[in-house]
């Protein structure tokens, strides 16, 4: 075999018809085209029948492992050339436009100017050009915004120009900036945080409120510091308080919720997490409503200490938050379209968060494990909503009474509009509102 080469065609007939398992290994790639040259220079490929170029075609592939595409195209280009040579590499460069020497003045007018946008940039080098009439400026004044920052990237412009890039920030990858699509089921909230204002530079506490979109069920939760230590807590006991399975979680782009421990506690209970788009801010207009609605015109705009945190969790879970989903109707929307498309609202059902659930199609099967409706049907009924929401102000009112002991502002009355008798007036003398603060709490 070492004059593979120049055997004829019969010997080429026997070698391949005897199944021998041979293979051609050459040192490198021009040895194998060099071969392959003799090889059809000495058969005299382009005069053979169509035959005989069948048969050398399967001696060649099967004696350089190379592929019958490729071995077709070697023989071809032996045809057209008379020989088989390995072609250069030729890689395609674009024409370069801006030189050195303009990259150069690129970088010193960044630094007369402390590197202004890359618009700005441009248009002053076009000024260069068209009314100063300065001849070096003329290939400059035409370059696009976006090749003016890809010549400040340049090794060239980096060591002539001393301008340093602030660093940075991250983006964070946790959720996807949708809206959800509830699609009717119960399940998907919107949560948000509502501040309380300082006072002498004193934090106050934080309200976290949750709603589900399509029961309008609301959930309040407090805590001192929106840290991870007393967040993830208070938000699990949130969730824990829906009656139902949560499918969706969603907010805005505060850290407080787009963090590591908030999705893994939303990866347990297998809950899609979303964020707010940018412009888009009925994405949770919803819980925004609700925090003007319910917050606000329960729990005031004064400071409240951050020590009584905890006293008024209590008081959200045992009093407010049944209020707001037992005793407390909300309005529902129904959405019809013109002749022309536009879509329109139109507030006419109200009923309780309760009431709302259980009017759902097949309702039962989207409560949690151990949670059922005659459970529930005996937290609706074991007071009047006028009843409850009479025991919920009194349990306020002490609370607000504790928080004022420690400079929180005078509690809020019951009914602001008829004053209380003087026997059912509280027994200390009203302490002064804080400085700041009228004597209903409001700013």
């Amino acid at each position: 075999m070492q004059n593979a080469e120049n055997l004829s065609l019969e010997q080429i007939r026997r070698f391949l018809h005897a199944g021998i398992r041979v293979a051609f290994r050459g040192l490198a790639r021009q040895e194998v085209y060099r071969w392959v040259e003799k090889v059809v220079r000495q058969q005299q490929y382009p005069k053979q029948p169509k035959a005989v170029r069948g048969l050398l075609l399967q001696y060649l592939v099967k004696m350089t492992g190379r592929s019958v595409s490729q071995m077709v195209r070697l023989i071809r280009r032996y045809r057209q050339t008379g020989e088989v040579r390995e072609r250069p590499h030729r890689r395609h460069r674009f024409r370069t436009t801006y030189t050195k020497a303009d990259i150069c003045l690129l970088a010193s007018v960044d630094e007369a100017h402390q590197r202004m946008s890359g618009p700005a940039t441009r248009q002053i080098l076009r000024r260069e050009w068209e009314v100063f009439g300065k001849p070096e400026f003329q290939r400059l004044a035409g370059i696009s915004v976006s090749h003016l920052y890809n010549l400040r990237r340049t090794i060239t412009y980096r060591r002539r120009s001393t301008h340093g890039e602030k660093t940075r920030p991250a983006t964070v990858a946790l959720g996807e900036r949708r809206r959800p699509d509830p699609r009717g089921r119960p399940g998907y909230l919107r949560a948000d945080t509502v501040h309380q204002p300082e006072r002498e530079g004193q934090k106050s506490v934080y309200h976290i409120n949750a709603v589900d979109e399509v029961t309008q069920w609301e959930v309040l939760g407090c805590v001192p510091k929106i840290t991870e230590h007393y967040l993830v807590p208070v938000l699990a006991g949130i969730l824990e308080q829906f009656p139902f399975r949560i499918r969706g979680f969603h907010c805005d782009n505060g850290s407080e919720y787009v963090n590591e421990s908030v999705v893994e506690l939303l990866n347990k209970l297998l809950a899609e997490f979303t964020r707010s788009r940018a412009r888009h801010t009925n994405d949770n207009a919803l819980v925004e409503g609700k925090n003007g609605a319910v917050v606000r015109k329960h729990m005031h705009y004064s400071w409240l200490p951050p020590s009584h945190a905890s006293e008024i969790d209590g008081f959200y879970r045992q009093w407010l938050n049944p209020y707001l989903n037992f005793h407390r109707p909300c309005a529902y929307a129904r959405v019809s379209i013109d002749a022309k498309g536009k879509q329109r609202k139109i507030y006419d059902t109200y009923a309780t968060p309760y009431e709302r659930l259980k009017s759902l199609p097949g309702a039962k099967r989207y409560l949690r494990a151990g949670v059922s409706f005659a459970a529930l049907d005996q937290i609706a009924a074991g007071a009047s909503d006028t009843d409850f929401a009479r025991q919920m102000q009194q349990a306020k009112q002490a609370l607000f009474e504790r928080c004022a002991r420690e400079g929180a502002g005078p509690p809020a009355i019951l009914n602001p509009t008829e004053p209380a008798p003087p026997e059912q007036a509280h027994p200390r003398q009203p302490q002064p509102a804080a400085p700041g603060w009228n004597q209903r709490g409001r700013p």
